[in-house]
Parts: C-alpha cells; sequence; structure tokens
C-alpha cells in the first residue's frame, strides 16, 4: 500500500512539473518587481511599488501584519510623513496612453500632468490634486505639503460688457504667465485642516529640515514689483520679505540652516549681458528684518569671486555658513563671427589631464568652486579650498575648526597608466586661515573622523590603514603587517581593503574590517581587539547602519551585523553586544539577506530575503527577527512556470587549483537525460548563489530563470587569474569544469555554447581560439586586440584605457614594449583563424567603455576568414543596450541563435543574411526558417 501511494504521489509530483509552463519572451512582461520601497517612522505602515517591465506602478500600503490598507495605480514615488499620518505620491498618465500621444504628434506642452495624492492613513480619504509640477514635504517635521502647479484657472469675469480695445492691451500688457523664467505658483497646504495658501510665481522653495519655516523666491505678482527671497515662519505664518530685487534677479544656493533661523542665497541683481556675472552673498538671521550683504565683486578674495554654483550650507552648531568662490571665467571675444572661430584640439604630453577629460569636464570646469566659510557672529569669512588645494572636507558637520584640503593635480598624468589616484593632503584652520601640509602623495581616500580630530584612510601601496593625529601632527599605521587588504587579490596592482564600519564616539576607536571580522583599533596606540571571531568558520560579519544619520556606532547599544558565509554561501543577521563582547546568531539559511530598513521611532525594519527560487519579497520584522511577516507577493505565478534549482560546483582546474562554480538545473531535471549547456562567467560569481533572477531582458547577459525553464543547464565557473595570462587563465578554469560536467553523463557534448559579455565577452572570445569545445559563442563588447585597447579611450570618461592592461581587470602587468608577447598571446585577433565555432557579436556604437572598434576588428576579421558570424550594433546606446525595445530584441535574437545551434531549432531568416540597411528598423528577421532539411 505504501508503494502504490508513493508511485501515485511521484506520478501527481511528475505529471504537475511536466504541465508546467516554459518561459517565454512574453512572459517577461508580466514579471513584477519591487520599487521605492519605505517603512513609516512609526514602524506601522509600509509602502512600496511593483513595476511590470518598465511599464505603470501600483503603489501599495500595508500594515505589519500585511493587510492591505491602500492601492492604487500608475504612480511615481511615495513617501510618508513625517508622524506617519499621511503618505503622498505622484500620479502619472497611463504610459500606453503616452505613447499613443506621442504616436499622434501630440506636442509636448499639451500632454497630461501629473496629479498631487494626499492619502491619510487613518480614514483611508484620498485627496487628488491635478496639474502639479512638482512637490515638497518637511524632513524631519510635519503638517504641511508646499507643492508647484503648472497654471491656475482664472474664473470668468461677472461684469458683463466688453472692454475697449485699449483697455484690452493694457491688460494683455500686464498679463504675466508662469513659466520656468517667471516661476510657477506655489501652494502651501495644511495637512490637518486642509487649508491653502497660493504664492505667485515661485522659482525655488524650501523647507528648513527642523524648524516650521518656508522659504521662497519669487519674481512677483505683476510686472517688475514684489519681486525677491521669502521666510515664512509657519509658528506664527509671520512672512518675512528679507530681500528685495527686480523680477530679472537671479538667485542661487537658497539654504536654510536645520532650525530654519537663518538663510544663505547668491544673488545677481546685474541686468547687463556682462560676461563676469557680478555675484553678491547674502546671510539673513531670524529677528533682522533684511539679509545683509557678505561679499560682493570687490570684497571677494583676490583672484575670486562669489561663485553660484557653490554649495551653501551651515554648520551643526550655526556658527559659521559655508560657501563657494569661483575663479573668472574665461571671456570670450562675442565680435567674433562662426568663420572667424578656430575650433583646434591641442593636446600636450605633460597636461595633468588628457584631452578628452577635460573635454568632458569642460561643465564642470566652469561651474568649479572653493569652499570658504564666513563666521555669523563677526562676518569675517575665511577661504578654505584653493586653486592648489581644490577639495575641501569639512569637520564634525561644519563645527570643527579642521577642515581637510586635497590637491591630486601632480600625480593626475601618470594616474593614466598606474591606477593610483594619489593627493597631497592639508589641514586648514576655519577660523584663522592657516594652512598646515600633512600628506604628501597619499593614494586611496582620505577622510576626517567624526568630531574631525583625526585624517585617515587606507593606503594600498602599502596595504595599511592608518590615522594621522591633527593635534599632535602625527600618523600612525594599524595595520602594517597585518592582512587587512584582499585576500583574494589577483590583479597586478595593489590589493584593496574590506573597508571601514566607522568610528566610535568621541573618535575613541577605528572600527576596521578584514575578510572576515571586525576589529577596534586605538588611534592613539594603534593597538586593536578583535570583535568577532569569523575566520574560523569563514564566517563575514559587517555591521549594519540602522539609521541614516548616524555618525558614530554607539557602543551603548547593541549592533546588528550581517553574516555570509563563504562555503555555503549561506547569509543571515547577527546581533552583537558590544558591552559584553560577545553576540549571537538571530537568523541564518540558505537565502541572501538584504541591509534592513529601521523605521526612524520604532524597534521594526523591512528587508528582503532571497534565493535563486524565491522572489525577494519585502518582509517586516522586530529587531529580533524571531517573527518574520512577508509584506509583497510580487510574483505569485511563478509557481506556474518550470523554473530551475541552483547548487555550488566542485571542479579542479589545469593547474590543479580547487575552483567553485554555479550549476543550474532546469526544474523537472532528469540525471539520466542530456542536455544543452551554456557556459557564462565573468570573474567570480558563486558568491551569488543564493541570488534570485527574475525572468527579464536583460542587457548584456543571459537570464538563468529563462534558459533553465527552456530545457538548458548553465554553468558559471569561478576564475582565479595569473598576472600577464588572463585567456589562459580562464582557458585552464572554465575547460575542466566543462569536461568534470561531461563526464557526469547529462550534458550532451556537442551542444555546450558560452556567453560572456566586457570581460567576459573577451574570455569566451579567446576561448574560441583554443578550442571547438562550443557549438555556438555570443561576445558582448569583447576586447580582441589588447595592442590597440591598450592605446583606446573609455568614452564615458576620457581615460585612458592604458592604466587598466598595465594593473587592474586585463591583467596584462606592464606595457606593449615591455611584454609584447603577452599582448600578442591574449589577443584573440592574432589567433582568429583558429577559431570554428559560430560567433554572434554584440557591440554597440555609443560603447563608454569597451571601443566599438574592436566588436569591429572581431568581425571583419572573421568576416575576412569566411566564418560564420553575426554582428549586432543597437544605435547610439553604450556599453550595452538600454532601451527595453533593443533589450528585448537583443534577448529575441540571443534565443534563437543558442536555440538553433544548441537544440536544432529552426534558424531565423536575420541569421541568413542579416537584416539589409534599406529594411532596418521595419523588418526584424525573426520569422523561422527550415534549413535542416
Amino acid at each position: 500500500m505504501k508503494t502504490t501511494l508513493y508511485s501515485l504521489l511521484l506520478l501527481v509530483a511528475f505529471t504537475t512539473t511536466a504541465q508546467k509552463k516554459v518561459l517565454d519572451h512574453p512572459d517577461f512582461e508580466i514579471w513584477n518587481t519591487i520599487k521605492s520601497q519605505s517603512i513609516s517612522n512609526n514602524g506601522k505602515y509600509i509602502l512600496y511599488a511593483l513595476e511590470k517591465g518598465e511599464k505603470d506602478r501600483f503603489l501599495k500600503i500595508k500594515d505589519t501584519k500585511a493587510n492591505s490598507i491602500f492601492t492604487y495605480d500608475r504612480v511615481a514615488g511615495g513617501k510618508f510623513t513625517y508622524d506617519s499620518k499621511h503618505a503622498i505620491f505622484t500620479i502619472k498618465a497611463w504610459k500606453d496612453s503616452i505613447v499613443e500621444m506621442k504616436r499622434r504628434k501630440v506636442k509636448k506642452g499639451k500632454m497630461p500632468k501629473d496629479t498631487l495624492a494626499i492619502f491619510e492613513l487613518k480614514s483611508k480619504s484620498l485627496i487628488k490634486i491635478a496639474n502639479v509640477k512638482s512637490y515638497k514635504l518637511p524632513q524631519k517635521w510635519s503638517g504641511y505639503v508646499a507643492y508647484t502647479v503648472h497654471d491656475i484657472k482664472k474664473e470668468k469675469s461677472k461684469i458683463k460688457g466688453k472692454k475697449d480695445d485699449k483697455s484690452k492691451k493694457k491688460s494683455a500688457k500686464k498679463s504675466k504667465k508662469v513659466s520656468a523664467k517667471n516661476g510657477y505658483h506655489l501652494v502651501l497646504r495644511n495637512l490637518a485642516t486642509q487649508k491653502e495658501d497660493t504664492i505667485k510665481f515661485v522659482k525655488n522653495y524650501s523647507f528648513a529640515k527642523e524648524g516650521r519655516t518656508l522659504t521662497y523666491i519669487t519674481s512677483g505678482n505683476i510686472g517688475d514689483t514684489n519681486g525677491g527671497v521669502f521666510v515664512l515662519d509657519l509658528n506664527d505664518n509671520k512672512t518675512t520679505n528679507v530681500f528685495s530685487a527686480t523680477n530679472k534677479s537671479k538667485y542661487f544656493q537658497l539654504t536654510l540652516n536645520e532650525n530654519g533661523k537663518k538663510l544663505g542665497f547668491v544673488v545677481d541683481v546685474d541686468t547687463t549681458k556682462v560676461q563676469v556675472r557680478p555675484n553678491q552673498l547674502y546671510v539673513w538671521q531670524k529677528g533682522n528684518a533684511k539679509a545683509v550683504q557678505v561679499l560682493d565683486a570687490k570684497t571677494a578674495p583676490k583672484g575670486y569671486r562669489v561663485s553660484s554654483n557653490g554649495r551653501i550650507r551651515f554648520s551643526k552648531d550655526n556658527s559659521k555658513m559655508y560657501f563657494g568662490l569661483a575663479t573668472p571665467p574665461i571671456v570670450k571675444d562675442t565680435t567674433l563671427i562662426k568663420e572667424e572661430i578656430v575650433n583646434v584640439e591641442v593636446w600636450a604630453y605633460d597636461s595633468p589631464r588628457l584631452y578628452t577629460v577635460q573635454e568632458l569636464q569642460v561643465k564642470n570646469d566652469r561651474k568649479k568652486s572653493y569652499t570658504a566659510a564666513v563666521h555669523l557672529n563677526s562676518n569675517n569669512v575665511v577661504q578654505l579650498a584653493t586653486k592648489e588645494y581644490s577639495s575641501a572636507r569639512l569637520g564634525n558637520e561644519g563645527n570643527s575648526e579642521n577642515v581637510l584640503l586635497a590637491n591630486s593635480t601632480p600625480y593626475m598624468l601618470e594616474s593614466q597608466w598606474s591606477a593610483v589616484r594619489a593627493s597631497d593632503y592639508a589641514i586648514v584652520n576655519a577660523t584663522t586661515g592657516t594652512l598646515t601640509k600633512i600628506m604628501s602623495k597619499i593614494d586611496g581616500r582620505v577622510r576626517l573622523s567624526p568630531q574631525g580630530k583625526y585624517a585617515y584612510g587606507y593606503s594600498a601601496v602599502d596595504s595599511t590603514w592608518y590615522a594621522y593625529d591633527i593635534e599632535k601632527n602625527s600618523k600612525i599605521d594599524f595595520t602594517k603587517g597585518k592582512v587587512f587588504y584582499n585576500e583574494l587579490n589577483d590583479t597586478p596592482n595593489h590589493p584593496r581593503s574590506y573597508g571601514s564600519a566607522g568610528w566610535t564616539k568621541n573618535d575613541e576607536f577605528l572600527l576596521i574590517y578584514d575578510r572576515y571580522d571586525i576589529y577596534k583599533f586605538n588611534p592613539k596606540t594603534g593597538q586593536n581587539t578583535r570583535l568577532t571571531n569569523g575566520r574560523s568558520t569563514k564566517t563575514v560579519y559587517r555591521y549594519v547602519r540602522l539609521d541614516s544619520e548616524e555618525r558614530f556606532v554607539d557602543v551603548s547599544k547593541k549592533w546588528l551585523l550581517t553574516t555570509f558565509n563563504e562555503n555555503s554561501k549561506n547569509s543571515g543577521y547577527y546581533e552583537y553586544n558590544a558591552k559584553r563582547n560577545r553576540g549571537k546568531q538571530l537568523v541564518d539559511g540558505p537565502y541572501s539577506y538584504s541591509r534592513p530598513v529601521k523605521a526612524k521611532e520604532a524597534n521594526k525594519v523591512i528587508y528582503t530575503r532571497q534565493s535563486f527560487k524565491d522572489f525577494p519579497n519585502l518582509r517586516v520584522s522586530d529587531l529580533s527577527f524571531k517573527k518574520q511577516t512577508v509584506i509583497s507577493s510580487a510574483n505569485p505565478q511563478q509557481t506556474a512556470y518550470n523554473w530551475g534549482t541552483i547548487e555550488l560546483y566542485k571542479f579542479t582546474s589545469l593547474e590543479g587549483k580547487a575552483l567553485t562554480g554555479l550549476l543550474v538545473k532546469p526544474e523537472n531535471f532528469d540525471p539520466t537525460k542530456k542536455y544543452p549547456m551554456l557556459v557564462n562567467f565573468y570573474e567570480r560569481s558563486s558568491d551569488g548563489l543564493h541570488r534570485h533572477r527574475a525572468p527579464s531582458p536583460g542587457r548584456s547577459s543571459i537570464n538563468y530563470s529563462f534558459y533553465t525553464s527552456r530545457g538548458y543547464v548553465i554553468f558559471n565557473p569561478d576564475i582565479v587569474y595569473r598576472d600577464g595570462y588572463p585567456g589562459e587563465s580562464a582557458y585552464n578554469a572554465v575547460i575542466p569544469g566543462i569536461t568534470s560536467l561531461i563526464d557526469k553523463g547529462f550534458i550532451k557534448k556537442d551542444k555546450i555554447g558560452a556567453q560572456g559579455h566586457s570581460w567576459g565577452g573577451y574570455q569566451v572570445a579567446h576561448l574560441a581560439t583554443k578550442t571547438d569545445i562550443f557549438a555556438a559563442i555570443e561576445s558582448g563588447a569583447p576586447v580582441v586586440n589588447m595592442i590597440s585597447a591598450y592605446g583606446g579611450i573609455r568614452w564615458w570618461t576620457g581615460l585612458s584605457r592604458q592604466f587598466q592592461y598595465e594593473h587592474t581587470q586585463s591583467r596584462i602587468g606592464g606595457t606593449p614594449w615591455e611584454y609584447p608577447m603577452r599582448y600578442i598571446e591574449n589577443s584573440p585577433i592574432f589567433n582568429i583563424d583558429k577559431i570554428n565555432t559560430p560567433i554572434l557579436i554584440m557591440h554597440n556604437d555609443a560603447d563608454g567603455h569597451v571601443p566599438w572598434y574592436q566588436g569591429i576588428e572581431f568581425f571583419t576579421a572573421l568576416r575576412r576568414l569566411g566564418k560564420t558570424s553575426w554582428f549586432l550594433n543597437y544605435n547610439k546606446e553604450p556599453h550595452w543596450p538600454l532601451k527595453m525595445q533593443n533589450r528585448k530584441d537583443f534577448n529575441i535574437r540571443m534565443a534563437q541563435f543558442f536555440d538553433y545551434y544548441l537544440k536544432n531549432a529552426p534558424k531565423p531568416r536575420w541569421m541568413q543574411g542579416g537584416v539589409p540597411a534599406i529594411e532596418k528598423g521595419i523588418h526584424q528577421g525573426y520569422e523561422l526558417i527550415n534549413d535542416k532539411n
């Protein structure tokens, strides 16, 4: 009887699996992603949106028991008010309707405008306000929302009779319309009383972070009057006109301090077209009728002027206001006509920045500003950053007298090939302006400790964490001779650090990570204490910052840590008691847990838990994680599809090294059958064992769930590299992994494909020259000629690619004139004649990472030799297709390509003669033809 029942259950299980759907390209459209998730400050409500593909978002608000409070369609964003009484969001027009309007050539100004939605959580009432352009909420207080509208309909006059022509002309002359130039009408709404006040023609507005204050700039109601800067105190509804000017005046950097009692701004009141703008800096303090001028063109430091782009900010104690100074702009000769202007690029070998970098940074260079401070009690101005030391970092939220300055210019040129971003550092006193040089040619980022007592960082050159005591003018090395650097570094470069958790209160200790644990270092003595014990079990512990405004790690409270086990790839949460120096595991398992987000005023967190099979739905819990409630159910349809399973696969490289990879099988996998296999890899991927892979038209890689659902096995091996031989390293890792799987008996040895993009695209191209084990290869944005690529430009940044080959990912370890054979041996272009595998190349003409002529070199060489190959170029797309229609197209073509060679499917028409240029954008050639008869 037991045997019969077991057989029946097995048959039912098999039938259920067999009847499951197979994922296809249209199914991408029904998969949801979770966006804009947040938890209310009181911890009672969770807000998130579901988005299918790139269609409309659907807002969901639930309580902590997963009960639905409110839903709404076609939304953008979504925020809780600080008091957790309201949820505010924007309602958009249906995306399909926008598409249809574009199809009808509807003008931009006639397109539907957004609607502001205000939902009261207690009463569950919804208020909708149409025609809204923007809105803002106070950050740390509640009761109001401010929003701007595109226009306000005027009421028709009740007075009968016609106006004469003169009267009409006069009215028309006085009429003023909302615009970016004139401003938009601002509505201030009291969320409790629903009372609204309208302020006309507002150009800019903002709330104070903590004080019940609103500031705004208006161009005035009529003509040239009533414009200026205003401050509204919402405690007594008193409005102060702190600065008056014509409506042609331009304002910049309008900034309130946190309590709303001080205001800074820059204004340009000059109505002429002079090129050097005479900006003026003003500050206002509560109790004063008007703002006071601090600086103008005449009083600014010599060689500088008030910057309209320099950020204004106040110190936490409100004693100082920081602003920006700028050098005079380069003045054009406006008398020259177009035919008289010489446009030539003059590149110099000794310029600190390569010309291509300069060109991309022209806008930033024109806006460059240098930090200065005005002491508000005396109005004394102190310049901090200068043309020599242009970068400034404030200490102790601006309260500290110590300001850290950096100068990277002397080392910019060599960074072109060294991959080291070094700088000289100095400390400037914010009161006296006295500058003290403290460190020279320090690579890596240097920061100030929370109280501003120390400058600290990690030096990759000597793999050492350090701290510089500013008061004592002395430097101490924390980790010299200790292993606090990347133990798995396999590039010809200095290893990076594992990072830091931050400082404890009063800059008493610095918390530094090694590969597994957290260590506490004393900046005065250099002594250290290990706080966790992860190395023995290969468990990585990392601190979770639950408060986004936290400035130091509080040793008086329990810490939440994340854990990750390198052997099992399991993760979880851990509670650490810093007082007792011990802790306990709260949750752990075969999942990947996200970093939790905590409610500001409650012991509640939201987070996700995912695995290959489990979608990362939102969960809520307290910090014990004993009771976890699943809030969302984003993709219940997944159970209807044949999915897949994933496991770690151990094998040995040709160099005798023990390696790990990911092996993904169809859900209905039968070890007695044989399957086609796709090999996809980059560098190391096995740590992502428990990452969920939802069906989606990816930009550059195969979608694991999609292909396993369709009967493919997927193998993703980790690669360990040897300096100077990246291609050989890939071969030594990938090929034995494949052959060991063939030996298992469930892989069709003549139906194996490979796919990779960028660095992965290079590696599969290289493998194609060394082996015929693959029946088909898709190579995306590959480098095939390391000699020409070495001299290329990364066009998104303007940087030379030299550093990449000498020191980072490409791993050659030197220049072409130092190691010419390494460049040749690792370049597929020199062995294209050895390729016998059909290859699909995708490389786009706006690629800012890998020069697209690399893909062209690859294709034209294959074409020259008559090798079976195709080339995809998505016009004006970057390193990968970003536009949804292009991503869909790429995924369809790649699947058709692999199905043809690995599953004996019919050939698509585009693979027979391509798509002629005359048909581009008209016919895609997806239709299948049978060429196997």
